[in-house]
């Protein structure tokens, strides 16, 4: 059964921002724990700006969250639906390799 459009739609979107090489970088960072934008950027060999940016596109999407302590803010998954989604994709891919 076909889900509904306005779901249909979310997928849609939600799988657009997940898309973005920048963004699946990141997130593979921030798999198994939570890091601070200078470790994110280290990580993932970006500028800062552009992970700043990247981070508050999929904060906006409830893919990241975040935690604040003292000046610093720290990035993990936002639920295991995120995890599930990294996992379930890369597995895909890599059957096709």
């Amino acid at each position: 059964m076909i889900p509904e459009i306005n779901v249909l739609c979310k997928m849609e979107d939600l799988l657009n921002i997940a898309s973005d090489l920048t963004r699946l970088k990141i997130l593979y960072s921030i798999l198994e724990q939570e890091k601070n934008v200078g470790e994110i950027v280290k990580e993932v060999e970006c500028s800062q700006s552009l992970v700043s940016h990247q981070l508050k596109v999929l904060r906006k999407a409830h893919l990241v969250s975040t935690r604040k302590e003292s000046t610093k803010v720290y990035y993990s998954l936002a639920d295991d639906h995120v995890v599930n989604l990294l996992k379930v994709t890369q597995e895909h891919v890599q059957e096709e390799l």
